[in-house]
């Protein structure tokens, strides 16, 4: 097999590696790359139509990818709805995500205990995931569950509810921590310092 064989292969393996994301923006950039290595290697080969097909692919996820960065920083993509911690929803998106939740908050019990502030990260009609804090006194928030579900996890809905959102200031919170113990925290790139096995947020 040739070079230009195994430019094809790994084009296709991409391509088909690219649809197994759950992540939608990683989705699209893989797919993208997958589409301009079939572009080089029909050109390479004279399948016309399939040169074709995979500009306007390719002309078809660039579009969204731009679409999805602009949203990363719009304001107005995301809404927090705050909920009852009994609430049905909750209840059943708790459980649908129980395993992914396990795995990166390892601390959290499964329910929500009575008097915790619960909230619902939208997109759209979409949930994007779920804020479980504890008023721990002095106006402290310690947040007990900050999940977002794999599809979200590129578009920064967290720098909305921590810094743009007002959700905790409106509520006379001056700091935020962290669940502690979490696993791959981000909380750094958003300007939280680190404390121990969990970070801080100064509330402005």
């Amino acid at each position: 097999m040739g070079w230009v064989d195994a430019l094809g292969w790994f084009g296709s393996a991409l391509l088909i590696y690219s649809l197994l994301q759950a992540r939608i923006l990683r989705l699209r950039v893989l797919n993208t790359v997958a589409c301009l290595i079939l572009i080089v290697f029909n050109l390479m080969i004279g399948v016309w139509p399939m040169v074709a097909m995979n500009v306007v692919l390719a002309a078809i996820n660039l579009f969204f990818i731009i679409r999805l960065l602009r949203e990363r920083t719009d304001d107005e993509a995301y809404a927090v709805l705050p909920v009852r911690e009994d609430d049905t929803y909750l209840a059943h998106f708790l459980h649908v995500h129980r395993a992914d939740i396990d795995a990166y908050f390892p601390g959290f019990t499964g329910g929500v205990p009575h008097g915790r502030l619960t909230y619902l990260v939208q997109h759209g009609d979409e949930t994007a995931g779920v804020i479980v804090v504890r008023d721990a006194g002095n106006g402290t928030a310690q947040v007990e569950l900050d999940y977002v579900t794999p599809r979200w996890r590129d578009f920064s809905p967290g720098e909305f509810v921590f810094r743009q959102s007002g959700l905790f200031r409106d509520r006379g919170f001056t700091e935020v921590l962290t669940p502690p113990g979490m696993v791959g925290p981000y909380y750094e790139r958003l300007g939280f310092s680190r404390v121990g096995d969990r970070f801080r947020l100064a509330v402005s």
